[in-house]
């Protein structure tokens, strides 16, 4: 087994940025305001235990996922604090749900019995959030026809109990105005909650913004905010704060080799030497999360300069062209995502070459690729 995991290739992550990141959120929501970080999809890609490990210090409100079993891994690390699902369970998952203490999001009244039938059956306490459809249409009750579903989903039943309301907002990282107006709506349903609650409840929380709209319009922060993207690295719209860089991607060059003119390359040879070249193969392909997208359209950075890549890119390496980098050797490293000098190539901008988002760039990382966190200069 290598015991160097950057041998190969391999994705860097900025702990310092990390947390910078979430004081960030922090700054701008106020201190009185709980902080949900959403994990799902192991942390963005980041690795799961590392994010949490390196989160909990600053002290989350708690944690949000995507799936009862990333919820259970969260238990299975050892954190006890809470967690939230943040999308539909499927009905053969909620007794792992309750019997791991995880509060599940209820966007209709047949999932609610359900998860009530399980609580009853387990004599076990189940926590849950009402998912509110204010524009999304993917989950969640319907906000405009409270009549139907409002009473029964906030008074739970059996050991079900409804701690929490919330709702996502669609176009946050574009449009104000639309946050606005699910704002108005989520507003009108909270109130119909609220009338309906007893002032000597337990608490009851409300969350509403996700990493765009914290940052677009904090006003909105209710009980907790939800950050995604922004805490690792990834922006969120025109003119809103950028994060600090979290994640880099690095490869080493394995192969140097000098090319006559008419040279052909590649799996339906796309690309074909246009004079005397040299050639540089990366250690890194899509079998890596490298897009084929970004053959012979995107770059890397090496020694500080700009190389383009040419021919399509295969599962396991890269090949670019490194004719202006006279001093580029077998063993250097190649830059994917990140700095190198004075050139950078952000996540965003490598997302937006391969007509994709920094969401989908990240998670695509492939557990192939060791996670290498630092500090700050390391």
């Amino acid at each position: 087994m290598l015991t160097n995991p950057k041998a190969r290739a391999w994705v860097q992550i900025r702990a310092n940025a990390l947390l910078a990141n979430f004081l960030d959120v922090r700054d701008r929501v106020g201190s009185e305001t709980g902080i949900l970080p959403m994990v799902k999809a192991d942390a963005y890609g980041l690795g799961l235990e590392a994010s949490i490990s390196t989160l909990e210090p600053l002290g989350p409100w708690g944690f949000g996922v995507a799936t009862v079993s990333e919820g259970v891994c969260l238990r299975e690390l050892g954190f006890a604090g809470r967690i939230v699902v943040c999308s539909p369970a499927p009905r053969e998952t909620m007794a792992a749900a309750v019997q791991h203490g995880l509060e599940l999001s209820i966007s209709s009244l047949d999932a609610l019995r359900a998860l009530s039938e399980v609580s009853s059956r387990t004599e076990s306490k189940a926590d849950y959030h009402i998912d509110v459809d204010t524009g999304m249409g993917r989950s969640g009750f319907d906000w405009g026809d409270t009549s139907t579903w409002l009473t029964d989903a906030t008074r739970g039943s059996g050991g079900a109990s409804c701690v929490g309301c919330y709702t996502h907002l669609h176009s946050a990282d574009v449009n104000d105005d639309t946050v606005k107006e699910q704002w108005a709506r989520f507003s009108r349903v909270a109130e119909l909650i609220g009338s309906k609650r007893r002032t000597d409840e337990s608490e009851f929380t409300f969350h509403v913004l996700n990493s765009a709209g914290v940052f677009r319009t904090p006003e909105f922060a209710s009980s907790v905010v939800r950050p995604g993207i922004f805490l690792y690295g990834g922006e969120i719209g025109d003119g809103q704060p950028r994060p600090q860089p979290v994640v880099s991607v690095h490869a080493r060059v394995t192969l140097v080799r000098s090319v006559a003119p008419g040279t052909t390359l590649g799996y339906g040879s796309t690309y074909v030497s246009k004079g005397e070249e040299r050639w540089g193969t990366l250690s890194i392909g899509y079998g890596d999360g490298l897009s084929r997208v970004l053959s012979n359209r995107g770059c890397a950075i090496l020694k500080g300069v700009r190389v383009p890549i040419i021919g399509r890119i295969s599962m396991d390496v890269t090949v670019v062209d490194i004719t202006n980098v006279e001093s580029a050797r077998e063993g250097d490293v190649a830059t994917l995502i990140g700095s190198d000098g004075s050139v950078t190539r952000t996540l965003d901008q490598v997302a937006t070459e391969a007509g994709t988002i920094s969401y989908e760039v990240l998670t695509g990382l492939t557990s192939r690729l060791p996670r290498v966190w630092t500090d700050e200069g390391e």
